[in-house]
């Protein structure tokens, strides 16, 4: 797993880096060059070609393209990269982003990647994230961009210490224990449904089930210990939003069903076969082939087994480059004290520049 972390870096350093100044042309096609760089390939190959890690996918898939909100059980801290492998065949990794705690902003490479993809960190204190929330929700539905959000409405992975706490608000508020997940916070659910709604930026909400049926790697500690899930189960519901409830009170019932569908399914894996009954024919198929897919991480294995050592091998040789990385490493360590974030910055660029727009616009008039 180790050989996760000096790759991120380089490549971070080398490569995302430079289409950075491009997104704040206003463009779309300046913004997809470093979107589609923030596809983290290289790792959906390494734990399936080298780690053998088994993907199985049950129930609907996505529409290419479409704008959604991805909702998931949290069972363990790892689960938003592991959805990268379901993502991979069923929709668009350049497309999605996450909802993550603050502090993972802060790891070199795979933080700084994913604030180059504007990814939305969070202090898991609502008064403090809602204003951000909005501003960014604000800006994806300005841009007009397809977007796929996954957010974790239980806040938290599922540990012996959240069940707990989840236990404890289900006997305050007369709801049933849970065994297999945590009682969702529908608050940030409601509202990001509700702003993306507004912002004519949804086009339904996926609600998918994550299951391990052997071990289950809680943490990143367990990664780089070398145990890796042998299988990891994914079972899709697709919910067009046509469907949804209107009032903010029904979309938190709405939510609260869902997860009580999820205990139920859980329940059902863990004490049945270890796999998710599928009922009924798939809605939507799978967007790639298994073939397509394949050669996607054959191509990044061989991609990464050469840039990598070229990184290596350039620096040794090369103290230009050895300065271009540390420049760009003080430049990500910098930009985050003084400003928050790539994402701030990104917010302010796009604002500075519609602002500009507006004002040539009425000159013009």
């Amino acid at each position: 797993m180790g050989v996760f972390y000096p790759e991120n870096i380089c490549h971070c350093q080398s490569i995302r880096c430079i289409p950075l100044p491009l997104r704040y042309k206003g463009s779309r096609s300046f913004r997809t060059v470093p979107k589609v760089l923030s596809c983290h390939l290289t790792h959906l190959a390494l734990l399936e070609i080298v780690f053998g890690v088994k993907v199985i996918i049950t129930g609907d898939a996505f529409i290419p393209g479409e704008r959604s909100v991805i909702i998931m059980n949290h069972r363990t801290r790892m689960d938003w990269m592991f959805l990268w492998n379901c993502l991979l065949r069923y929709s668009y990794l350049r497309l999605e982003k996450v909802c993550l705690k603050s502090s993972l902003k802060s790891v070199p490479g795979f933080g700084w990647a994913m604030q180059a993809a504007a990814y939305i960190f969070i202090h898991r204190r609502w008064k403090d994230d809602k204003s951000h929330f909005e501003a960014m929700l604000d800006y994806f539905c300005d841009i007009r961009e397809p977007l796929q959000l996954l957010i974790f409405p239980e806040g938290t992975d599922l540990t012996e210490n959240s069940k707990v706490r989840s236990n404890e608000f289900a006997e305050k508020n007369g709801l049933q224990k849970y065994e297999y997940v945590l009682h969702p916070r529908t608050t940030g659910f409601t509202f990001v449904v509700e702003r993306l709604r507004e912002g004519r930026n949804l086009d339904a909400i996926h609600d998918i089930t994550v299951a391990y049926p052997h071990n289950i790697p809680q943490t990143e500690k367990h990664l780089l210990e070398g145990n890796f899930p042998k299988e990891i189960h994914f079972h899709i519901h697709r919910y067009p939003v046509d469907l949804l409830p209107a009032s903010t009170e029904e979309l938190q019932v709405w939510c609260h069903k869902r997860w009580e569908e999820k205990e139920e399914r859980l329940r059902s894996f863990y004490e049945g076969q270890r796999n998710f009954e599928v009922s009924g024919p798939i809605t939507i198929p799978p967007c790639k082939s298994e073939t397509r897919v394949l050669l996607v991480k054959w191509i990044s294995l061989l991609y990464w087994s050469l840039f990598s050592p070229a990184m290596v091998v350039l620096m040794y040789f090369s103290s230009l480059a050895r300065w271009y990385f540390v420049t760009w490493i003080l430049i990500f360590v910098l930009q985050e004290k003084i400003f928050g974030g790539l994402e701030f910055i990104e917010l302010a660029c796009y604002r500075f520049l519609a602002k500009r727009q507006s004002g040539e616009l009425k000159k013009a008039e």
